[in-house]
Order: structure tokens, then C-alpha cells, then sequence
């Protein structure tokens, strides 16, 4: 998603190490695009990403029964990356709530809270610049 190395030397302090600059970011919709690569140029899903986002998040859980199985995360991606995707529902979708720490990312997707524009709402000289 950041198109980041997971430790870079090369960058000064927390930015070094990838989880822990992107962590805050991962379970805020409308940071996510900070910590997103620049080279997308904000042309991605808006609604992908938070999900993708979300589902990173789990896996950063120190709680290993709140980590997904690889299972769920390969069907979720696999979701986000179907074409399809953005015409057919979720599995779960008409639930009201959605817990980006907890849930998983397949279910809730219909919450009102959930509904966001399909790209960075942002214009790339706008997004917070990132050295490389």
C-alpha cells in the first residue's frame, strides 16, 4: 500500500520502521491516503484500501487470536482485487456496525460510516509529501 520498505535505514525516526509510521494511519479513512504510495496518484478505490488497511491492522494484533488466518486475508484481497468486486456484495453486508481492530473485514461492510469516495480526495500536490 505505501510502496515503503518495511525498515529503511535511509529515513530518519519512526519513519524507519514501517509498522509502527503506519499504524496510526491504518484504521483512519481519512489519513489513510497519507501513508498511501504517491506513485498511485490517488487512483485507487478509496473503499479498497481502508479495507486492505484494515485488515493489515489485524494482522499487526499482539492479540493472536484477534489475527486473521491467511485464509481470510487471501479471500479478502482476492475480493478487493476481483473486478466484479465493486458490483456484487460483500459477505455480511447488511450489518450496521464495523470495528476495524476486531472485525473482520468481511463483515460490515454496509455501514453508513463505511461509504467513502473511490479515490484520495486529495490532489496529489496536496498529499503529504514522503522522501524516498
Amino acid at each position: 500500500m505505501s510502496g515503503c520498505r518495511a525498515v529503511d535505514k535511509a529515513k530518519v525516526g519512526v519513519e524507519q520502521n514501517l509498522v509502527d509510521w503506519a499504524k496510526p494511519y491504518l484504521s483512519d479513512k481519512r489519513k489513510l491516503f497519507r501513508i498511501m504510495d504517491t506513485k498511485l496518484d490517488g487512483q485507487y478505490p478509496q473503499k479498497g484500501a481502508f479495507i486492505a488497511a484494515t485488515i493489515a491492522l489485524q494482522c499487526l494484533s499482539r492479540e493472536p487470536k484477534l489475527r486473521p488466518n491467511m485464509t481470510e486475508v487471501l479471500s479478502t484481497l482476492e475480493e478487493l482485487q476481483s473486478p466484479k468486486s465493486a458490483s456484487r456484495p460483500f459477505k455480511g453486508e447488511n450489518r450496521t456496525s464495523f470495528d476495524p481492530v476486531s472485525m473482520s473485514p468481511l463483515k460490515h461492510r454496509n455501514s453508513p460510516r463505511n461509504v467513502t469516495p473511490l479515490a484520495s480526495p486529495l490532489p496529489s500536490y496536496l498529499r503529504s509529501p514522503r522522501v524516498r
